[in-house]
């Protein structure tokens, strides 16, 4: 009867790997059974015969080798194979050649040895147990926020903690410039990358990834995470700059001021976390024109030529608003071709254009005001530029007629062409004028010798 104790109190303390590890019970049961198995196999040559019962309510582990009853003497593998006489001593009177006899054998028989070799087995089983729900773990969690505790900092990479003593690991290349960790600070970053080479979990977190900005606006604007606001696009130059475009599902709720905030109460707490970026919330549309427009702000733009192919955009500004567009360092520019998606190009109207130019609504007289809003959003904001465009790109970016299209172009030519009209009879009337006055002055030139002749004439008379 002490054999059978000593199974039920080896059980039990294989069970503190399920309260240290935070296994649970049926995992561990069956870590538990194939542990047993493998040791088994080890010590019998083979498991097939054997049957492992766990009794996890009390806690115990029966284990049960079934043996092929033979006549005596020709037992030839004791493993497999039991003596008609032993089974029939083994509580088993009734049994014959050629059945089957079942014989419970007890673990703790077989030693210490065999109880130290289970132990290490189990505790093997247990650690890649542990690393693989680990690796799923955080694999599901990839681009989720997390906070971690500053355990040891070196030159490129920091040591983080979660509450769980998991190990995150925060490249130098993934940490904002400026970032600086004394050991015991929370750190809040994202998680970037998980990976399981060799079955050894390596989690890396970033707070340069864009996801780590949508995550803080997630954290700091509820309506994100109720799905009344989306985020639409996200640009960022860590430390520097970044911006982000919004969109609003409720037509009561403006999406840049609720991301804002009331005296830019929730955008105040992202600046502080991303070291004093500079953040500009702009609203997300899908007309290619007017969200690059957005994107430049707080440049005023003149006119833009998008070549939707290629991705490319030619913008026109006023030589003012260049410094705008391009922003300190060419950060304004660069964030705006990463948030829309185009390669921008910024050049300038020169003075003599922006005064001869004539805005599209000054012909809302002679052109339907649906027509110059449909240019509009195209890019297209003044005469000059209409006129500058290919006739078939006006037709196909601003979905118009060809009759609407050549009627536009000919109001607009012909506000130019009467415009240089002027200009071209006055040469003609001075010419007129000097011809007449030299026709005038050659006549009197002509009456005055005819005059000297007659007065030469008379005295000879």
């Amino acid at each position: 009867m002490a054999r059978k104790e000593e199974a039920p109190n080896m059980v039990e303390r294989f069970a503190e790997f399920k309260e240290l590890k935070n296994i649970d019970k049926t995992t561990m049961i069956s870590v538990l059974e194939e542990s047993f198995r493998n040791v088994l196999a080890k010590m019998f040559g083979t498991d097939e015969n054997l049957d492992v019962i766990m009794n996890p309510d009390k806690g115990d582990v029966q284990i049960f080798q079934n043996l092929e009853v033979v006549p005596d003497g020709e037992v030839t593998n004791p493993n497999l194979q039991i003596s008609l006489t032993d089974a029939r001593a083994d509580d088993d009177p009734d049994v014959e050649i050629g059945e089957e006899h079942t014989k419970e054998i007890f673990f703790a028989d077989f030693g210490r040895r065999a109880i130290l070799n289970l132990r290490q087995t189990l505790q093997s089983k247990i650690l890649d147990l542990q690393k693989e729900a680990v690796y799923a773990k955080f694999k599901e969690l990839e681009g989720e926020l997390v906070s971690g505790e500053v355990y040891q900092t070196w030159s490129r990479e920091t040591l983080l903690l979660d509450d769980e003593k998991n190990e995150l690991l925060l490249p130098k290349s993934e940490s904002i410039p400026g970032d600086f960790f004394r050991k015991g600070e929370t750190v809040l970053a994202v998680i970037a990358n998980v990976d399981n080479k060799n079955n050894n979990p390596k989690i890396t977190v970033s707070r340069t990834n864009e996801a780590f900005l949508r995550r803080l606006f997630e954290r700091e604007v509820p309506e994100i995470v109720d799905g009344l606001i989306s985020i639409r696009a996200v640009a960022r130059i860590p430390g520097e700059r970044a911006k982000i475009a919004v969109e609003s599902f409720d037509d009561r709720i403006d999406p840049v001021g609720a991301c804002v905030g009331v005296k830019g109460s929730r955008i105040h707490g992202i600046v502080r976390e991303l070291r004093n970026e500079n953040i500009d919330v702009i609203n997300y549309t899908s007309n290619p024109q007017l969200f690059i427009q957005r994107a430049l702000s707080p440049a005023k733009i003149s006119n833009i030529h998008l070549d939707e192919e290629e991705k490319k955009a030619e913008v026109f500004l006023h030589p003012e608003e260049v410094s705008l567009a391009i922003g300190k360092g060419g950060l304004n520019i660069k964030l705006a071709s990463m948030l829309t998606g185009y390669v921008i190009d910024v050049y300038r109207d020169t003075p003599e254009e922006i005064d001869e130019d004539i805005y599209l609504d000054e012909f809302k007289d002679e052109i339907d005001g649906w027509v110059i809003d449909a240019l509009k959003d195209m890019g297209c904001i003044t005469a000059k530029s209409v006129l500058k465009t290919p006739r078939q790109e006006l037709i196909d970016r601003a979905d118009l007629e060809e009759d609407t299209v050549d009627n536009v172009i000919r109001i607009l030519r012909a506000e130019f062409e009467d415009e240089d009209a002027p200009a071209t009879p006055a040469p003609a009337a001075a010419d007129t004028a000097a011809e007449t006055s030299t026709e005038e002055t050659s006549a009197e030139a002509a009456s005055e010798e005819e005059t000297a002749a007659e007065a030469e004439e008379k005295p000879e008379a």
